[in-house]
């Protein structure tokens, strides 16, 4: 889940603006690995965290209406575990997760859009 919350620029339209991802990610069985949140962070079921920072971001040319596909440097890791030592972390393949269609109408509104993609961790 991609959450978006309405903001006024100035004197500009209420728009939405992105706050932060709500994900949890799979490994191929089906279990769940990572919870993925605000930050961004990254916090694994063993208790290894990290966060990161964008280094890069392409829009996503296969899928109109995608949030683009990113490139994120790792910038604090803690606790041992599955992501102790990654470095980067790639976002692939992303389905979905564009800010809501429907205009916002109000300040501090709040948005959900669904999303799906590939995350990809490098040590």
């Amino acid at each position: 889940m991609q959450i978006y919350v309405c903001k006024r620029d100035g004197d500009k339209p209420l728009t939405w603006v992105f706050k932060a991802p709500l994900a949890e990610l799979y490994d191929a069985s089906g279990k769940l690995i990572v919870k993925h949140g605000a930050g961004p962070s990254w916090e694994a079921s063993d208790g290894s965290k990290i966060t990161g920072k964008v280094l890069q971001q392409a829009p996503n040319t296969t899928e109109a209406g995608a949030i683009p596909l990113l490139l994120l440097q790792a910038t604090h890791a803690g606790g041992a575990g599955l992501l102790s030592s990654v470095r980067y972390v790639q976002r692939l393949q992303t389905h979905g997760g564009i800010a809501p269609a429907l205009p916002c109408t109000e300040e501090g509104q709040e948005g959900r859009s669904p999303y799906l993609a590939q995350y990809v961790f490098l040590d």
